[in-house]
């Protein structure tokens, strides 16, 4: 395999990713645009509005992590992911709260995430981006869309909320980097990232995980 600038292995590039994980990057879309829509419920706003929370909830971190690297944006010439996410807006808009009994949502959302955090990791690395900014960029590509979200429905986003979320992209994202920076293969590579966000978000929603908080007095 070629080596990029860093000294790095460049991975496969995004075309090369097989049918199961472009899979998981739909899925995880439709899985953040749901959520993006749900929140426009909350607030009781109109189907346009809900289509617009969606959109920018399911492609806003990669659209982000895009323009940083100077991508072009991978959903202008690939209108499916748009159609993933006004497909969530108008499930949310006919289902309405009978989606939002299960925790099933929670769950493929941490899916999505894993996913995301070494997809995001994997295309940057793709474009000869150094090792650092890859974890950045997987980081970005899971959890902004998110942001983006709750500050436009002016609700707590997750840079605020002290249970495991960015911390599990983090470790997602870190650990592809490192284990492709040895050259492990990639599907290696990505499976234990996948595994280790994925556990990680896990028990966060099962028991509760927080990191310890700062706990000094401050004057």
């Amino acid at each position: 395999m070629p080596l990029n600038f860093t000294g790095f292995v460049i991975v496969k590039s995004m075309n090369e990713i097989s049918h199961i994980f472009t899979f998981l990057d739909y899925a995880g879309t439709f899985v953040f645009a749901a959520t993006g829509a749900f929140a426009a419920a909350k607030k009781k706003h109109d189907i346009i509005a809900f289509c617009f929370f969606a959109a920018i909830t399911g492609v806003g971190g990669g659209t982000l992590r895009d323009l940083l690297i100077g991508a072009p944006v991978f959903w202008i010439n690939q209108p499916a992911y748009i159609a993933i996410s006004i497909f969530a807006a108008c499930f949310v808009w006919v289902l309405g709260r009978v989606v939002w009994k299960f925790d099933i949502l929670l769950w493929l959302d941490a899916i999505g995430l894993a996913a995301f955090c070494v997809v995001g990791a994997n295309k940057a690395m793709s474009f000869g981006v150094s090792p650092l900014n890859c974890i950045i960029m997987g980081i970005i590509s899971a959890v902004v869309g998110g942001i983006i979200r709750d500050v436009l429905a002016n609700q707590q986003n997750m840079l605020l909320r002290r249970e495991i979320y960015i911390t599990a992209a983090l470790v997602g994202a870190s650990s592809f980097v490192i284990l492709s920076v040895f050259n492990i293969g990639f599907w290696i590579s990505a499976i234990i990232a996948f595994t280790l966000a994925l556990s990680l978000r896990a028990a966060a929603i099962i028991y509760g995980l927080t990191l310890p908080g700062f706990n000094k007095r401050v004057e």
